[in-house]
């Protein structure tokens, strides 16, 4: 349990952040043994109408969703509905990606399964000018943007197997690389479970575990409580940040037609928080079971091949880390750059959201705010090494 010295320093650093403009307001949660033990926040959810960060803010987790995404993807798999060795096209029979080692359209044969969307091994990517597959990507995710702005929005299935006609970055399984796996793994939990994305979270996790403010939407009467993200302007100080990106709307006003697996919830810190601690506690909160022992375990375990983790370990800030069920997961704490253990998994989002689950020490650190590209930041890695450092050895 941290003692009052890391209180006082996490609120150092923390109100450090958003005088010298790095953040608008964060807030930290950290939770042993089943309860809060340290809680900060600084700073504001709307800079420009000086309305504080709290607990009941609402945030929009960008990839953080993927963790919750994958949880659908175990429930589905326990009851016998999901096979991650099946091929994409079993659920989908639009979606034909076929690959291309160099993205100029030499096929193979070789079939994007369920379990590669689940680690990012599906040569599924999010679209850049790095290679002719990457621009196709690009320019489908920008057409795609285009309808959504101008009243003729895609559904979660029509984006997926959209993506199924274009060329994968590599070989399925032969590499690792973030992208728009998620989402087609959504569209998937679409076909297996016969209903919405979003309305079989609604019913498996989120009313169960009683998070009320989580959703791919944000309705009027809670419109207020949605925190504004940011960016930093050429001067270097935070402004609004209110474009759309991957086909999030950032107003998040109406129930969006693309249910986005990868990136479209919002959630609050206290309902973030009830989901971390049922994966904590092997896929129980309060008596009500998401997941059996043996389904969670296998959740937050597991890795990449070798081939899979050189490629992942280009990704620089993930050192000590493997990947697997859309989570990072440490394998090797002598090679992280912040102190970890083996073991613990979690993921973060684009605006900042971010979560680790350390079972070996029976703990959740969950951090929240909206600032643009902020990721596992060097903010976020010291106040896990102040928060970290004060545990007593075990």
């Amino acid at each position: 349990m941290p003692g009052r010295d890391t209180e006082i320093r996490v609120r150092e650093l923390m109100n450090q952040a958003v005088e010298k403009g790095r953040t608008a307001g964060i807030l930290l949660s950290v939770r042993q043994n089943g309860r809060e033990v340290l809680y900060s926040q600084a700073g504001w959810a709307d800079l420009e109408r000086k309305i504080p960060i709290k607990r009941d803010t609402i945030f929009r987790l960008y990839s953080m969703t993927k963790p919750v995404t994958a949880a659908a993807a175990m429930i589905l798999m326990e009851q016998g509905r999901l096979d991650l060795g099946e091929n994409v096209e079993e659920y989908l029979p639009g979606f034909g990606a076929t690959c291309t080692e160099d993205g100029m359209g030499r096929k193979n044969t070789e079939p994007v399964t369920v379990g590669q969307l689940l680690q990012m091994t599906s040569g599924l990517g999010y679209g850049s000018e790095e290679s002719a597959a990457d621009r196709k990507v690009l320019k489908y995710l920008e057409s795609c943007m285009t309808g959504m702005e101008t009243g003729a929005p895609i559904s979660t299935r029509e984006f997926a197997e959209g993506l199924g006609k274009l060329p994968l970055l590599f070989t399925p399984g032969s590499s690792w690389h973030y992208g728009f796996s998620a989402d087609v793994l959504g569209a998937v939990i679409e076909a297996a479970s016969g209903m919405s994305f979003g309305k079989f979270l609604e019913d498996n996790i989120f009313i169960p575990l009683g998070m009320k403010d989580t959703g791919f939407w944000v309705p009027e009467e809670k419109q207020n409580r949605l925190a504004v993200s940011y960016e930093a302007g050429k001067d270097g100080r935070l402004r609004p940040y209110r474009e759309n990106h991957l086909m999030i709307s950032n107003g998040m006003k109406n129930p969006p037609s693309f249910e986005s697996g990868g990136a479209g919830l919002v959630s609050t810190a206290e309902d973030y928080a009830r989901f971390a601690q049922m994966l904590l506690n092997r896929g129980i909160l309060d008596g009500c079971r998401i997941l059996k022992p043996e389904t969670a375990k296998f959740f937050t375990g597991g890795g990449l091949t070798s081939s899979q983790q050189r490629s992942f370990e280009m990704w620089r800030g993930l050192e000590g880390y493997t990947y697997s069920h859309l989570m990072r997961i440490m394998a090797w704490p002598e090679k992280a750059t912040l102190i970890g253990y083996r073991g613990e998994y979690g993921w973060d989002g684009w605006l900042g959201c971010y979560f680790a689950n350390i079972p070996v020490r029976n703990m959740t650190i969950l951090v929240m705010q909206q600032k643009k590209a902020a990721g596992t930041s060097p903010l976020i890695r010291k106040l896990r090494n102040v928060i970290l450092s004060d545990l007593p050895e075990t």
